[in-house]
């Protein structure tokens, strides 16, 4: 059963408190000394170009070096160090192994100096202000549907018999299968609230839980269950929907873009694997390193004065559904 919107409360009041910058920020994740720090510099950068009023989080595990962490404070990240989290052997024998140190993604939850936050991996880019979604009612995870059908989902059984919840109408879920499984996000961009009492019911939820391959993405996906509220694709374009599910796609209209299909990543894009020599996957990738190249968004130390938090009145948001299918997103408030 599709989730139901939750209310955003009493507009008459909610949108009149006092908000500083300190208690929001977005959240990114960087482990080793790969080049994965040119996707976090290109999202701080992304991020300043669109005027987004919160600081950069860059949670990082000790094996990123200090040349990488002086970059990303230079382009204006708060940069923390975390442990790596561990999950029992048996959780990781079954997992992709390039998803196992993801796990540590956890440590976020321990933030609690912010009351909510953005996560974005890193291979993501934000092409338009998404401030709004810090406004979103508390007490819920928000992330965007993932899609079934590329070959990474080969073990399940909804890419088996073409099953896939951008489409449910298409491929109908067997009657004689039960229920069709709950709705799953992709845990590259969500919206989620700091808390010390939900970190530690996470690791002991992990010391139990049965392994599965896609490692902590199953595991966010089955713990938030209960909670996930579906915002729309816009906030979170997975690449295979341009090839997978295209009615469904405006790209014109789309505010973040993953580029987590093989060979897609602009700072190592090459052409050569599937469908990366699609006309609009060409346009993305250069759109990235439009951004990336640009030194004008490179971050400037604030003058005397500037920085300082005031009130903001926010414009009341008008609680609606999107429709997609049989799903009802929670649609996220206007930014105008």
């Amino acid at each position: 059963m599709a989730p139901e919107l939750v209310p955003f409360g009493d507009k008459t009041n909610v949108f009149t408190k006092p908000i500083t910058l300190r208690n929001r920020a977005y959240v990114t994740f960087l482990a080793g000394n790969g080049d994965y720090v040119k996707g976090v510099v290109g999202l701080a950068k992304g991020l300043r170009k669109v005027k987004a009023a919160y600081p950069l989080v860059v949670a990082v595990l000790p094996d990123v070096p200090e040349e990488h962490r002086r970059i990303l404070e230079h382009q204006g990240c708060i940069v923390r160090e975390i442990e790596p989290v561990h999950p029992p052997e048996n959780q990781t024998q079954f997992a992709m192994a390039y998803y196992v140190i993801n796990y540590s993604k956890l440590r976020i939850w321990e933030f609690v100096e912010y009351n909510k936050m953005i996560y974005l991996d890193g291979d993501i880019q934000v092409y338009d202000n998404i401030d709004h979604l810090f406004d979103l009612a508390d007490g819920h995870f928000y992330a965007v549907m993932d899609c079934f059908c590329e070959k990474t989902w080969s073990h399940t059984p909804q890419y088996k018999i073409g099953y896939c919840q951008q489409c449910p109408d298409k491929v109908k879920w067997p009657a004689e299968m039960g229920n069709p499984p709950p709705l799953y996000f992709n845990a590259g961009m969500f919206v989620f609230e700091p808390s010390l009492t939900t970190y530690e019911y996470l690791l002991r939820t992990l010391e139990i839980t049965t392994p599965t391959p896609f490692a902590e993405q199953d595991f966010l996906n089955m713990f938030f269950k209960d909670i996930y509220k579906p915002i729309p694709l816009i906030y979170n374009l997975v690449l295979a929907m341009l090839w997978r599910h295209p009615e469904n796609v405006e790209l014109e209209k789309v505010k973040v873009v993953h580029y987590c299909a093989a060979g897609s990543k602009p700072w190592r894009y090459t052409g050569k694997e599937d469908n990366m020599q699609r006309e609009d996957i060409k346009m993305l990738v250069e759109k990235w390193w439009d951004i990336y190249n640009d030194d004008s968004l490179d971050f400037k130390e604030p003058t005397a004065g500037e920085g300082e938090t005031e009130p903001v009145n926010l414009q009341p948001f008008l609680a609606a559904l999107s429709e997609a299918g049989s799903v009802h997103f929670v649609a996220a408030p206007s930014a105008a």
